[in-house]
Order: structure tokens, then sequence, then C-alpha cells
């Protein structure tokens, strides 16, 4: 147990280390519209928590149970977490539903999140789900068996191709930890937590996130997103506009076991997942959340994505603002929302935000090799930067 702790901690900071070594997408001259908040993260908007736990182990062939394990978890903590905070008004959005997100049905039901969000991988669900509860229980201490009732949002995306994902490695002192970890700032990106052994269009995926900040004129909200991405097809890929993924070519056929001349791999459909956590200050009701989940289908296709029918895209959204909504004590709750003629802006971001997201994790991304061996190469930095060069979407750095 001590050297697993020893290792999980290690893989942590490595993490982080790493996050911060690597320019983000902005820094690397990939154009985006809008302005950020100060990070360019979900932490931007006031109270919001990360955290992540990074599972990396073993190497070669694999053994079910015992490797090699590329896997995590990440927790987002809408209010930090204070075990009594307020739920946030939220609404929810299948895009194409082969997937899961638990706890969705009462949040269609109440308009409320109540508790943490968790992405992890797909067979882990369960486990995480379980340890959401009890990690519910510790907070509350002596008040929890009488006031604790607990529906979980647990996501889900698959990372079999480079993890032992039928060996159950995510364990509940995993969830625990990105949990009492999660903090505001920074937010480590791409091989990290739930995002480990993501597959982006082909090339190394994971974690992602972004932000924008309204003007004063517009209010002076913030919006911030997060992404597990594990979606889309090589040839699919643009990034600014430019098909960087038909330029570099390769992909799918490789792994479809496809001459790469062959015709027929042009017709491979997508079979990867997205989770898209959307956050934000502005005061919006439940139906106005569901409204800017569907404007994150925009910004997805703004990379490229059709998701297939294969594809499990999951959305989410919450406001951190109206927090006394869910107060029984003293009758009709006072709430303050915008009006839906006010909401532009906010769609605005939101395609924006998660657009620049899913770049982030692509640019944030190292090279990986997981199963059987199996290489998941990431996005060739200098390559990207010269095909953007050649359609003329290169923004010169010291000009941004």
């Amino acid at each position: 147990m001590h050297f697993r702790r020893a290792c999980l901690v290690l893989s942590l900071v490595l993490a982080a280390a790493v996050a911060t070594a690597k320019p983000r997408a902005r820094e690397l001259g990939i154009p985006f519209d809008g302005t950020p908040g100060p990070l360019n993260a979900i932490t931007d908007v006031a109270g919001v928590e990360v955290g992540h736990v990074t599972l990396i182990s073993g190497e070669g062939k694999l053994d079910v149970g015992r490797g090699p394990v590329r896997t995590g978890v990440t927790a987002i903590l809408p209010r930090g977490k204070d075990p009594h905070a307020a739920p946030v008004f939220a609404g929810v959005f299948a895009l194409n539903g082969n997937g899961e997100m638990t706890g969705t049905a009462w949040i269609e039901e109440s308009g409320f999140l109540e508790g943490p969000v968790l992405l992890t991988n797909t067979h882990s669900v369960g486990v995480v789900h379980d340890a959401v509860i009890a990690w519910s229980v510790r907070a509350l201490g002596e008040k929890s068996p009488e006031s604790l009732w607990s529906l979980p949002v647990v996501a889900e995306t698959w990372d079999g191709v480079l993890n032992d994902i039928d060996g159950f490695h995510v364990r509940p002192e995993h969830v625990f930890t990105a949990l009492d970890t999660a903090r505001g700032g920074f937010v480590p990106e791409g091989n990290v937590g739930g995002g480990t052994g993501m597959v982006c269009y082909e090339f190394k995926g994971g974690i992602g996130t972004a932000s924008r900040k309204l003007s004063a004129e517009l209010g002076g909200y913030t919006l911030g997103v997060l992404v597990q991405a594990n979606h889309g097809v090589r040839r699919q890929l643009t990034i600014a506009g430019v098909p960087v993924g038909r330029e570099i070519g390769g992909g799918i056929r490789r792994f479809a076991g496809l001459d790469p001349n062959d015709p027929a791999a042009a017709s491979i459909g997508e079979t990867g997942s997205i989770l898209i956590v959307i956050a934000t200050d502005a005061p919006l009701l439940p139906h106005q959340l569901k409204r800017l989940t569907r404007r994150a289908s925009l910004g997805l296709a703004r990379t490229g994505a059709v998701s297939g029918n294969g594809s499990g895209d999951l959305f989410l959204a919450f406001s951190t603002a109206n927090a006394s909504a869910a107060d029984t004590q003293g009758g009709p709750a006072k709430i303050e929302a915008l009006s839906n003629e006010a909401m532009n802006p906010l769609f605005e971001s939101t395609v924006e935000a998660v657009e620049e997201s899913i770049v982030n994790a692509l640019v944030a991304a190292d090279t990986m090799t997981g199963r059987d061996n199996r290489t998941i190469e990431a996005l060739p930095i200098p390559r990207l930067q010269e095909i953007l060069a050649k359609y003329g979407r290169l923004v010169p750095v010291a000009a941004k």
C-alpha cells in the first residue's frame, strides 16, 4: 500500500510538471476567438476546483489485472470541498448516447447538480460512483446517516486501446485523492486523470480546458470548460479551420488493419467519445444551461468531429450563481436569471472554449505506449505549425 501511494504521488507530481513545461495552444500561435480568463481554465469560474489522479505502470503484453495501466480519475467540484455546499443549477445533453453519465435523470428532473462530477474510464464507473458516496459520508461524519442522499455524477470514456481496462485499476483511494487534492488555479492537461489513456483524432488525447471572460458591458461573466477528449478519426481533425488531420495523414487505416491507400478506409466512422463539462458564474436556469450544453456540439464540430454512431458525447453545464436556490427553509427561493435574449455571448463563449479545450488537450498530451506495446503518437507540434503557416493561420506569438 505504501509503495502504491508513493507511485500515485509521483505520478501526480510528474503530470503537473509535464503540463506546466509545455506551451499551450495559444502560445504556439494557434488563433482562437474570444477573450480567455486569467488561467484560461475552468477554474477561472470562482469556487470551481479540479483534482486528478494519474495511474501509469507496467509495459508490454496485456496481462489482465496486472497491466499495463494507463488510466485515472478527474474530479470537478463546483463549489469546492465543503460537504454542506449548496447544489448548483445544471443541465445535461447527449449529442450521441453510446456512453454513460450517471445521475443525469435527477438533474433533468430537479434542475440541480448535487456534489462533484467525476470523469474516468468506462469500466471504472461503478467503483468511482461508490467511492464518491463514501467520500461524502466521510466528509459529513456523524450527520451522514440521516442527511446524506446521493446520486453522484460519474462519466466515462473508453481507454482500452492503451489501458488494461478490464483490470479495474481505479480504486476508491484514488477517487478520494482526486477529490481531496482538488483545487482552484492551474489545471494540468493531457495525459492526466481520467484522460490518461485517451486518444483524440488518433493522436494522444486526454484532458483539456479553457475559459472565456465577457466584457463588463455584457455582464462580466466567466465561462469555463473542461473536456476528456477520446474521439474522432485522423482525417477529421480541423484546427483553426485548417484540415490538419488530412495534411498529416495516416491514422485509422493502421488501426483497422487496412492499407493506407485503400479507399475503403475513408468510410470508417468515428467510434470514440468526449465528455464536456461547462461551468459559469452567469445566473442561468436549468433550461438555459441545457441550451449551453447543446452549443458545446458546435465547438466540438469546429475541430472536425461528427459524433458517429459509436461515440458517447455527453455534456453537462452548471452555474455557480443562485447559491440559495435550493433553500427550503424560507419559503419561495429568490432566483436571479438572465433573459434568454442575453445569452448569445454565453453561447459564443461556449463554442469558443470547447474548441480551444480540445486543442489544448491535443497539444498538452505526450506520446504514450501502453498495452501490447501499442503507441499513440502525440500531435506533432512543428508539423502542426507548418501546416497552419501554409494556410496563413499561424499567428506570430508576439502579436497575440
